[in-house]
């Protein structure tokens, strides 16, 4: 038998570079550079780590926090630098402050939760009113539900997103549903219920620990999906949450509970549900997120801005289930372009009911397809957690992308 060698045609092959020699790479190939190492800005290498200390999307100062529009008319406050899971911590202090019919319970959480969210709220509060529950997130759900019936402002902490799906079934066919068979009741029955729970990646928790899974909402009619972006917009979305008369899905970015801090407002305050933020005014394209992934837009935008003179306009949406259409689409029709960014696999995002309202309302004026970056459409693994995760690079070359078509 002839071998290999005497088959194939002989390969005439560079000389192998020596070690530690830089190989030049042909300008036609696309390179993406993964490189933390500071250059200039026009060098500057596009996934740098994000550091939460220099985003605009967060109050550095009192007078910035206290600045914000949406809060209430005549509000005049001190501020706290607090970090979300304090924040979130404070929010739940003062619904319980407030509404003698609120109560917290969970796996966990009198001895302040896997997060620390909940320290310190039964000793304040006492152990009829912050209580640990059995290892069963169905049974916390259907607890939850039966007394949010009652009258009751019910809190439930679900230990970590993954865990949701035994309580799917409570929540979509008990809570979403109550209002529609309890004859035609304005609210909630008569009491309120907030579902708490970290989501998210967060680097290293694999397939039980990193799921965000928003999207399974997106059929489920009379539920509300927040997720907040830091610290001061968790307390006021939170606390409106508890007071809506809806049944909310509180979803908190686990990586931002710690990594996100900013001065937030002392005191009794909400922020509008349902109500997406431009935190970036722009012309070119309109780039929409939530949660961890709008720092990584905000670092794709300023690259867009320096690299290709693309002026991005960024916006939150907050809600993500029902997401704001109205502040979308003005903005989409504004600049003719829309990307998209989660964390989430691609196959049944919010991506998907976005592009597709944005499609439908904006189609005549889009001036390029819409652009979705996205988790890959595989289970979250371990070590590769990072690369599942849009990135810097990705986003940017979204931008590019739809800017070039």
């Amino acid at each position: 038998m002839n071998s290999a060698r005497h088959i194939l045609p002989r390969l005439k092959l560079p000389p192998a570079p020596l070690r530690g020699a830089l190989i030049a790479i042909p300008s036609s190939q696309p390179y993406r550079s993964y490189s933390s190492h500071h250059h200039d800005t026009s060098k500057r290498k596009l996934n740098l780590p994000i550091n939460y200390n220099d985003s605009t999307y967060l109050s550095h100062t009192p007078s910035s926090a206290l600045a914000h529009p949406e809060l209430p008319a005549g509000f005049a406050s001190k501020t706290k630098r607090m970090n979300l899971y304090s924040a979130i911590n404070d929010a739940l202090a003062t619904i319980l402050s407030t509404d003698s019919k609120s109560l917290i319970f969970g796996e966990d959480v009198s001895f302040g939760g896997v997060f620390r969210c909940t320290m310190g709220l039964l000793d304040q509060f006492g152990a009829q009113r912050v209580f640990n529950t059995p290892l069963t997130e169905q049974g916390i759900m259907g607890f939850a539900i039966g007394l949010s019936s009652s009258g009751y402002t019910a809190l439930p902490e679900i230990q970590f997103a993954d865990y949701l799906f035994p309580a799917f079934d409570q929540i979509h066919n008990e809570a979403s549903k109550w209002r529609y068979r309890s004859g035609g009741a304005k609210v909630f029955n008569s009491g309120n219920l907030v579902i708490r729970m970290p989501t998210g990646a967060v680097g290293h928790g694999g397939l039980y620990h990193s799921q965000s899974p928003e999207g399974f909402f997106l059929g489920m009619q009379g539920v509300k999906v927040v997720i907040p972006r830091g610290p001061a917009q968790a307390k006021g979305l939170l606390i409106a949450a508890a007071r809506c008369g809806d049944p909310v899905v509180f979803m908190e970015p686990k990586i931002l509970y710690r990594g996100a801090v900013e001065e937030v407002p002392v005191g009794d305050y909400e922020l509008p549900l349902g109500k997406a933020q431009v935190v970036k005014e722009g012309k070119d394209v309109t780039l929409i997120s939530w949660g961890t992934m709008l720092y990584t837009c905000e670092m794709a935008a300023k690259a867009a801005k320096e690299r290709l003179g693309v002026d991005v306009e960024v916006i939150d949406l907050r809600t993500v289930h029902p997401w704001d259409k109205e502040t979308v689409t003005n903005s989409v029709l504004k600049t003719g372009r829309c990307v998209i960014v989660h964390e989430a696999s691609r196959a049944g995002g919010v991506g998907e009911s976005v592009g597709a309202e944005v499609q439908e309302r904006c189609f005549t004026r889009l001036e390029a397809p819409i652009e979705r970056v996205t988790g890959w459409d595989v289970p979250m693994p371990l070590v590769f957690e990072p690369f599942i995760v849009p990135d810097v690079a990705r986003v940017f070359h979204g931008i590019k992308k739809t800017v070039e078509y």
